[in-house]
């Protein structure tokens, strides 16, 4: 298994996963199979004591060309 980071904010002491605002699933996952993420930052928000980013998360099976999950996510950082 391989993981990386895929963004980092700066500055921020704890993170907290906000939550979701859209979820898709629009194709199956197969015990076993290989899955990449792809992350675009959507928005930033400053917030009291800190920021709010949104971030879709788009994550791939390897071998095919539809996406398995589409997501919109919420991740909060305070200083």
């Amino acid at each position: 298994v391989m993981v990386r980071t895929a963004f980092t904010i700066g500055d921020v002491h704890t993170t907290l996963n906000y939550g979701l605002n859209r979820v898709r699933f629009p194709a199956p996952v197969p015990v076993g199979s290989r899955l990449r993420g792809h992350f675009k930052l959507m928005a930033f928000e400053p917030i009291s004591g800190g920021a709010q980013v949104i971030v879709e998360v788009t994550t791939e099976r390897e071998g095919h060309s539809k996406p398995v999950c589409v997501a919109e996510a919420l991740i909060r950082g305070y200083t």
